[in-house]
């Protein structure tokens, strides 16, 4: 039987060109369309694909959004996402989200179509730059190392939602001295705000 594909994606021209790369594909059957997925519920009921051709980037509601509904009400359906960009949190997000596979829209048409087939037989699907980037998420920081240990205990304390006077307190330092390991911190984590250290905390050192 052939595998069934359904494809999310608001440019035209792309669900075209995608569809006829499906329809002239042997072991592919084409099976439906739409340009965003306000209707992702309706479209999988009426189509029942095997596989889904997911865009991230559309109008109303977007691929990541598309991909929970699916993936909450159709967990069998394999989602295979597919954007321009190599953004990060978007490639997390849609990976604790349930897709089957990353690519990138430049990726050859023979690359598409071996990731649909090996969606299809459950293997899980990533561009090697996105797979690099994956490795590199959760591989912690060589500069996270670099900290001292007294840099380390005024940034969990930071992160734990102390305030400079509470630190100085509790570490019994000044509040200037707390304020200079807070700038050793921010040049060591190439930081520029408290957020982005206390985010960094959370992501690679908790």
């Amino acid at each position: 039987m052939p595998i069934r594909v359904f494809i999310y994606d608001d440019n035209i021209a792309r669900r075209d060109s995608l569809k006829n790369l499906i329809q002239l594909t042997d072991d592919l059957e084409y099976v439906g369309e739409a340009e965003n997925c306000k209707d992702a519920v309706a479209d999988m009921e009426t189509t029942l694909p095997d596989v889904v051709l997911m865009d991230i980037n559309m109008p109303e509601v977007n691929g990541l959004e598309g991909l929970k509904t699916i993936k909450t009400t159709r967990p069998e359906i394999k989602v295979l996402m597919q954007t321009v960009f190599d953004d990060s949190e978007k490639i997390f997000t849609s990976i604790r989200s349930g897709a089957s596979g990353y690519v990138l829209k430049n990726d050859s048409s023979q690359k598409l179509l071996q990731a649909i087939h090996d969606v299809h037989e459950g293997g899980a699907v990533m561009n090697p730059g996105i797979a690099l980037k994956v490795l590199d998420y959760f591989k912690p920081p060589a500069v996270a190392s670099s900290l001292s240990e007294r840099e380390a205990e005024v940034l969990q304390l930071l992160a734990d939602g102390l305030s400079y006077k509470m630190i100085a307190e509790k570490l019994q330092i000044t509040l200037n001295t707390v304020g200079t390991y807070t700038k050793r911190i921010y040049e060591k984590l190439h930081v520029a705000s408290l957020g982005e250290a206390i985010s960094f905390y959370y992501k690679h050192l908790k």
